[in-house]
């Protein structure tokens, strides 16, 4: 087998939300300790299992990198990130032994088990990894032309848009990327960031990948993760009051900035039962994840309005799975109302002309307690202990899926 070079080079290549959430772990829980499992959700032509030797050396190299001084300076920067978290990753690193590969049967097997301060960084760095790692061999001239094509066709759908559409938008778009955990390849990722910043400077509005929007100068983007939600199921709060402890826990490390909430992790009507008055003012909007984003944008204007607050003074950030196209028919129909973004993940980068991976590293314990998403989509849940899931649907109400 070839020896493949390290894929991944900087320690910010990964999610603004993993920075984000990382800081509130390190300052308000810092003992927890969180388990993540990996899986596939579709079925790729080549088995995973395959890239077992490549991810190890992969990981093996990915714990040797540190952050640069140029990169504390960058993160320093940001207004939301505080100095001593800098300082704390300034002698940060991954450590290998939080990290095992092994297979079972002709599934890929990745387990990380350690304090989250620890185990929730690696989720991006793998995610990316393993698909580019999967990709490699299939990365032709062919191939690459194909994924030109396509961008190239999403470019003009957005120009067009804008040329004919734009000025009568009560709100204009906004499009950012979304894509590091899913991409073909780094490389990859950084010409279609490239290409989307230097082609439609009103409509894209940044990146989810710390270091292409250091690079770009452009604006990093994210808030937070489901993750963080579900820790809160095992940090001592009552099972029923883990979302408002979460929300909490967020308004009182950043204080008014980073303000989009993530509804999915037990439902977007038990979310909104306990995003009252004090939260829905404080939050500049919510983000879609799960779930027909037509049906929960209606409930989430609804709520707005219930709560005597001007939809028009917030937000919707569409993020599950979208097109180009998907995202500017959710914009025509919702922008007369409320203001809405979207992130776009695999559909910028990954689409090439290759069916692209379905993997997850989520958590599903934390403190030694399951965790667990009820996602408003079928086939999203991960959860590892079927009681607890049980419980969590009697508590919030939630019949289960049929």
């Amino acid at each position: 087998m070839p020896h493949t070079p390290p894929l991944i080079h900087s320690l910010l290549d990964t999610d603004l939300y993993k920075f984000t959430m990382l800081q509130v772990v390190l300052h308000q829980f810092p003992a927890a300790h969180g388990e993540y499992e990996f899986k596939c959700r579709n079925h790729p032509d080549t088995p995973l299992t395959q890239l077992k030797q490549q991810l190890e050396a992969q990981l093996d190299h990915l714990c040797r990198l540190r952050f640069s001084q140029d990169e504390l300076d960058y993160l320093r920067g940001l207004r939301f990130i505080k100095s001593d978290f800098v300082d704390y990753l300034e002698l940060f690193h991954l450590q290998r032994r939080f990290i095992d590969v092994t297979e079972e049967g002709d599934q890929l097997a990745i387990r990380i088990k350690g304090p989250m301060v620890q185990a929730m960084f690696f989720e991006i760095f793998v995610l990316s990894i393993v698909n580019e790692l999967y990709f490699r061999p299939l990365d032709t001239v062919e191939v690459r032309s194909e994924g030109v094509r396509r961008l190239e066709d999403k470019i003009a759908t957005l120009q067009r848009f804008r040329a004919e559409e734009a000025a009568g938008q009560r709100f204009p778009l906004l499009i950012a990327d979304f894509g590091t955990r899913r991409r073909f390849s780094r490389d990859w990722q950084e010409h279609v960031v490239e290409r989307l910043n230097g082609t439609l400077p009103e409509i894209f509005r940044g990146t989810s990948n710390v270091h292409l929007a250091r690079k770009l100068g452009i604006t990093p983007i994210g808030t937070m993760a489901h993750e963080f939600f579900q820790a809160f199921q095992a940090l001592g709060v009552r099972l029923r009051d883990f979302q408002t402890a979460a929300l909490e826990s967020w308004v009182q490390e950043y204080r008014g900035d980073l303000g989009i909430a993530l509804t999915d992790v037990v439902g977007m009507d038990a979310f909104l039962a306990d995003f009252d008055l004090y939260f829905a003012k404080l939050f500049d909007g919510l983000r879609h994840d799960s779930g027909d984003p037509y049906v929960w944008g209606e409930k989430a204007i609804a709520h707005y309005r219930k709560l005597r607050i001007d939809p028009a003074s917030k937000m919707l950030t569409f993020s599950d799975g979208l097109s180009v196209d998907r995202a500017l028919q959710l914009h025509r129909h919702f922008s007369p109302h409320i203001q809405v973004s979207f992130g776009i993940g695999t559909h910028f980068t990954n689409d090439m002309g290759l069916e692209p991976l379905q993997i997850v590293l989520k958590l599903v314990s934390c403190n030694g307690q399951p965790v667990a998403k009820l996602s408003d989509s079928p086939g999203k849940t991960m959860c590892s202990d079927e009681t607890f899931l049980a419980y969590l649907r009697q508590v919030f109400r939630i019949s289960s899926p049929r």
